[in-house]
Formats: structure tokens, sequence, C-alpha cells
């Protein structure tokens, strides 16, 4: 072994022919391959999801990242936030309520509850604010930072609610140097994009970044029963954002204030879409025309809110406040029953449409966080958080009259996280929450004007007041192990809760509500992070398992087209992701990922109403009891489950004098999933695929961006979910989107 005088000397010796040459073609060359392999690589990619900024690659937790040009492209046709779904290896979402309140899976567990008083293992986290309501998870994605999908359990530093991850939004920030732009997009159905924001220093200390969104699309749904010409299918929303971020000496302050408005239609229902025996789309169904007789399928919600960050510098110490209020209210309608007059067919055509209506949902969030800010080996974290929730929902049937009925809600949690140094290159993390949990529910007026109270087939129950509390403890244990400077090695060790759950819709049908006790969740997840080839490609995987005690699922559907809260014994999911990024060639990027997840229902004596029409094909085990057809559900998947789900995106790019133009596709596809808890012919998709193309032109010089899009682009109709109470309805994704799209950019 060479001693330190030998290196040194050698050192030196290079570096004096290194200086000869000087200038010499072969330095040059080199120069120039280091060059080009510089600007292959891959940028670091920074998360929060241990609400502390590190890279992707340092965190002990399968976090999967989408920002920039791969989250522009998918909404470049004014695509709600439910796009995201099979966007990213492991995450899903769906919605039978239109725009308004979409419905997340993470490795395949969800809740297919379609009231607006659902409770989601899910929590989606926009700006350090917990939006609770699924309304409020519905806001527009508009001059977006990054998105973060954190999968498993997140219960110590997120609470409860959190049990399958969470969706984490981060807008972009005020700052003192000025920026701007402004995008334009047309599509057809007459769709119309615009966005735009602006920010700069106002003094010194402050600064601002005003962001706001405009989309419209036209009606191009028919609808026979009134033989009415673009009636459905189109909506206005429009949403804003104001932030004004003040610096000086220790303290940081962040006033957000935002808000939104949506008027379009609920989800579109399509009635005997299904032939019994297979669960193809057949000749009914009709992606232009549909025939209700429960007007149009209207929908409106108007949501604001405001928050408040507070960071204080205490010298080796960082306290942090963060504040929020949100609030909203709305409606929706679908004539979802399908009904029986008009025989089978394409129409949905019914008796009596059901119209729930969101009435003065208030939360309130507070939480305290103190924080180590230091390079010492141990970091750590500690905090309280409070919530509060209160809102009604009204539900007015057309047969049983209007009732009301109310939900109030609050939590409490103190937490604490730490990660110790072992080395260099071994990092331990440990983690704990309590959190108490309590909700109540009582019923308002019932059956108001309902035509069944009059002729006597209904009648006023009287529901006593429901109270429900739990307190439970989350905790956490991970590790990360550098194996070498571009790979690591964790593992994470997780539990975490789902509040205990009150499903009152069935109150406006002369049914009793029905309540859940609490879900606990244990997940085990290893995988590895490493940066290869120069950092060119990133590849990271995990591989999981999970087992949750006390399952909270959701029984829809059946004779009543019913809405019951029920717990299963248990559930177990296992599986694995992988997500992956290489810059080939310095003008052309690879993406993509696969996720696997096996999902299973344990719960031997566990029974659920299957189609209540008795068209659909039941492949469980059934019995009969006096008006229903029940189902062991024991051994199925997850409603809403995909087994399967693969991404891929590339681009490439060829330079101009100017600037450069480029080509970037996306493709998803959707393995096999069950729409119900039983499991049956009719009610699962297969195969399920979207694929986006855009061409565009980038001017270097003058800021702006031109480029034709297209979403959907093979015009797939790929069936999202059904309702299976009187008939084989179904209902489907948005039909191909083309347009153009302008952006200029101004610094």
């Amino acid at each position: 072994m060479k001693s330190k005088q030998s290196l040194l000397a050698l050192q030196i010796k290079v570096a004096l022919i290194a200086a000869t040459v000087g200038l010499s073609p072969a330095a040059l060359a080199q120069e120039s391959d280091k060059a080009k392999q510089d600007d292959q690589q891959l940028e670091r990619i920074m998360v929060t999801a241990q609400k502390r900024v590190q890279s992707t690659q340092e965190v002990p937790i399968s976090v999967a990242t989408l920002s920039g040009e791969k989250f522009d492209a998918i909404f470049s046709a004014g695509d709600d936030i439910q796009a995201l779904g099979v966007k990213v290896p492991g995450l899903f979402a769906e919605s039978s309520n239109g725009r308004a309140a979409p419905r997340f899976y993470i490795r395949g567990l969800g809740n297919t509850d379609f009231d607006l008083a659902a409770s989601q293992p899910v929590s989606v986290i926009m700006d350090d604010v917990v939006l609770e309501n699924v309304i409020l998870k519905s806001f527009p994605l508009f001059d977006i930072e990054q998105v973060e999908v954190v999968r498993g359990p997140q219960g110590t530093l997120f609470g409860r609610n959190t049990t399958a991850g969470i969706v984490k939004f981060s807008t972009a920030k005020p700052r003192q140097d000025f920026d701007a732009y402004t995008k334009f997009s047309l599509g057809n159905y007459g769709t119309r994009n615009i966005e735009a924001a602006v920010g700069s220093g106002l003094t010194d200390e402050l600064s601002a970044r005003v962001s706001v969104l405009s989309q419209h699309r036209d009606h191009y749904i028919n609808n026979t029963f009134t033989n009415e010409k673009d009636v459905m299918g189109g909506f206005d929303e429009t949403a804003g954002r104001l932030q004004f971020l003040y610096e000086s000496g220790n303290l940081s302050a962040l006033l957000n204030v935002h808000g939104r408005k949506l008027d379009g239609t609920s989800s579109i229902f399509r009635r005997n879409v299904f032939t019994k025996g297979s669960n193809e789309l057949n000749a009914n169904y009709d992606r232009d025309n549909v025939a209700y007789d429960g007007g149009n399928n209207f929908q409106k919600y108007d949501n604001s809110g405001a928050s408040l960050k507070l960071d204080f510098d205490l010298n080796d110490m960082t306290f942090t406040s963060i504040t929020a209020h949100e609030q909203a209210d709305g409606n929706g309608r679908g004539d979802i029953d399908g009904g029986t007059e008009a025989g089978p067919g394409p129409s949905a055509v019914g008796n009596a449409v059901t119209e729930d209506q969101l009435k003065d949902l208030k939360q309130f969030t507070q939480e305290f966080r103190l924080a180590s800010d230091t390079s010492e080996a141990l970091e750590w974290q500690v905090g309280a958080f409070y919530f509060d929730s209160s809102f009604g929902v009204t539900s007015i049937d057309g047969f049983f009259g209007q009732t009301s009925v109310y939900h109030d809600n609050q939590s409490w949690a103190v937490f604490g996280q730490s990660t110790y140094n072992l080395n260099d290159r071994w990092d331990v993390t440990g983690g704990i929450r309590y959190t108490h949990d309590k909700k109540s529910f009582d019923v308002g007026e019932q059956n108001v004007n309902g035509f069944a109270l009059v002729i006597g087939v209904a009648q006023i129950q009287n529901y006593a007041p429901i109270d429900l509390s739990d307190g439970q403890v989350s905790w956490e244990l991970a590790t990360n192990y550098r194996l070498t400077d571009q790979t690591s090695l964790f593992a994470r060790f997780a539990n975490g809760f789902r509040a205990q759950s009150i499903q009152g819709r069935n109150v406006a049908f002369e049914e009793d509500p029905t309540t859940a006790k609490s879900e606990t969740i244990n997940s085990i997840e290893v995988g590895a992070k490493s940066d290869l080839l120069g950092n060119t490609l990133r590849l990271n995987g995990a591989v999981f398992y999970y087992n949750i005690d006390d399952m909270q699922l959701s029984a829809i559907g059946g004779n009543n087209n019913g809405n019951s809260l029920v717990n299963a014994e248990e559930g177990t999911g296992y599986g694995f992701e992988i997500d992956a990024d290489w810059r080939a060639l310095s003008n052309l990027t690879l993406g993509g990922g696969f996720s696997y997840n096996k999902t299973e229902l344990k719960d031997p004596n566990l029974l659920v109403g299957v189609c209540g029409s008795g068209m659909c094909t039941p492949l469980d085990q059934t019995i009969q009891v006096p008006g229903k057809t029940l189902a062991y559900v024991n051994g199925n998947p997850f409603p809403q489950a995909p087994e399967t789900i693969l991404t891929l995106n590339a681009r490439y790019d060829i330079p101009v004098s100017t600037g450069e133009i480029y080509f970037y596709t996306d493709v998803a596809f959707q393995g096999e999933t069950n729409l119900f808890l039983y499991d049956s012919v009719e009610f699962k998709t297969d195969d399920n695929m979207e694929a986006g193309l855009r061409i565009g032109y980038q001017n270097y010089d003058g800021n702006y961006e031109v480029a034709l899009y297209g979403r959907n682009i093979t015009d797939e109709d790929n069936v999202k979910g059904a309702v299976d109470f009187a008939n084989l309805t179904g209902f489907v994704n948005e039909p191909r989107m083309v347009g153009i799209e302008f952006k200029k950019s101004f610094y």
C-alpha cells in the first residue's frame, strides 16, 4: 500500500501533467464528456414526508413524487384531482360524486363509501393542512410545486386516518425574486383551462404570491328522456390563492388564503351497460346519451379557507405553529337509482332521485411543533395537534322526503419522533403518538314533505344521539443504511389507526344509522433506493406486508342501495412497488413504475348483500334471507384495489437554435379490480389503460412554450365504478381530450 507521501507526490505529478497538456484535444474531449455526463444527471428530489426537508433517497419510507412537466401533462385537459390515480404505482383514485368527492387508495387500502361524511384511510395534506372531509379533498390543483405520495401508515407525524398513507401537496410559495407565468389551453368539448400566478417581494421582509385558476368544459351528453341536447358532462371551476410571506430575523410567517367555486355535473350513471355474465360494456352504452327523469344531474360546491404558519428560530431549535380554518357547503344530484320505467336499455330512468347536500362544514386545526435544528447526531421533533369539525348532510329523496343529520368530530394528539445517526452511513428513527378521537351524530328533521310519510309507508323515527370516542397509540421504528454513496437500504415497522366511524345516510330511508369501531394496522416494509450510472438512473423499490384488525368497510348497494358500516375481523395486504427514472441520453428520459398489491378480507362470518336486481352473477357462496341474497366475502380482495399498476413515460427533445422541440408520452395500466366487497362476473375490471401525448416547442429566449396535448388519446371506455341495486349500472372515465396550450413565464 502506498504511503501518504507517495500518494501526494503522485497527485502533484498528475496536476503538473494536466497543466502541461492545458487545452490539448484530449483534455477538451474529457471536459466535454464530463459536461455531457453532468447534463444527464437527474435532479435531486427533496421531500417533507417526515415534516422536515430531506432528500427522498434519505427517507426510510416509500415515497413517490410528481412535479414539473410530468404533473402538468396529467392535468393539461383540466382534469380534477382524481387524474392522479394510476399515475403513481400503488395509488388509485375514483369517485361516484363527479369532481367533488374523490376517494384515494394506497397499496389497495381505501374506502368506497360515497357519503359526504365518509372516513378515508388516505389523508390529503395541502400546504401542511389536513383536508379531512371528502369535499375539502377535491380542492383543485394549480400552481403546484410538488406532489408526494407517501405509502404506508403515517400515524406518528400525521395522525389517525392515515393507515394507508398520505397524498401531500406543496404549492409554489412567495419569494423575494419576481416571477410569474400565465398558461392558457383550448381543447375539444369546449374545454378551456386558464392558470396564472405572480409573485415578488413587496418590501425587504415581505413577499406575496397570487395564483388563479379558471376551467370550463361544455356539456356534451344528451338527456334522451327529456329530449334535451348537451345538458350534462361539463363544468365550470374557479379557484384562487393569495399568500404573504414575512421573513425578519428569527421569524417567518406565511399566510395562505384560498377558495374555489364548482358548478358542474355529478358522475354520469349509465343503466344496464353490462350484460349478465359479462363485465364488458354492451350495446346499451353510449357515451353521449343517457335518459334521466330526475333532472340533469347537477352539482355545485363552494369552499374556502385560510392558514397561518409561523416559524421561530430559537438558536438550536425551531418552533412551528400552523393554524388553519376550512369551510364548505354545496350539493350534488345524481339519477343513480336506475329505475325500471324504461326497461332494458341505455337509459337511467328512475322514480326517485336522492340529492345530498353538505351543510355548513367547518374545520379548524392547530399544530404546534418544536424541532431540533443542529448538525448533531440526534435530530428530534415533538408536537401537539388539535382538530375540530362539524357539518350537516341533508338528503332530499323524491319518495321519502328531506332528512338532515349532523356530524361532529374532535381530536387531539401529542407526538414525538427522533433520528439518531449511529455513524455517517447508518441512522435509526423512532416515533410515537397518542391520539384521542371523539365523534357524535344526531338526527335533525326527517321525512319532511315526504310522499312516503303522507301515504303512511314511512314514519318519523326517534333516533338517539350517538357518541363514540377512542384513544390509541401509534408508533414507528425505521432505519436507513447507506450501503454506498449511491445506494441505501431501509426498513420500517409502523402502526396506525383509523378512528371510529358513524354512517347516518340510511336514516333518510327509514333505516338505522350504523357505526364501525376503530381499525388498527401493523405494517412492515423493506426497500432500497439507488442513484446509478453516474446519477443518470434512479431506481427505488420496496416490499411490504400489512395486517389490519377490525377493518372498517362500507357495505354499499343491495336491494335498498344501502350504505352501512361493518368491521371485518381482519384484512391483509402484501406486495411491492418500483419507481424508476433514467436519463438515457442528455435529450432522452425514460421513467415509470410498477406495483403489485395482493389484498384479502379475512372474516369467515362476514356477509354483505349482493346486487338487489338479481341481475349479476355472484361468485361467492351465498345464502337467502327474507327479501335478499347475502354473500360470504371471506377471502375476497379489497374493493377498488387494483392488483397491479404499471406506469410508463418518456421524453425526447431536439435542440433548435432558440430552444427545443420535445415529445412526451405517458401510459398507465390498471390490473384486475373488484368494484364491490362481493365478487361477481359483472362488477370487476381488468386491463384498463389510458395514454397521453404532448408535443411542444420551448423558446428559451422568450421564456414561452406552445404544445399540442392529448389525454386518453386512444379514447378508452374504462369502467370506474358501478351501482348494483336495481340493474347493471356503470360509470366510466373521461373521453379523449385534445387541445393546444400556451405558457409564458416572466422573471
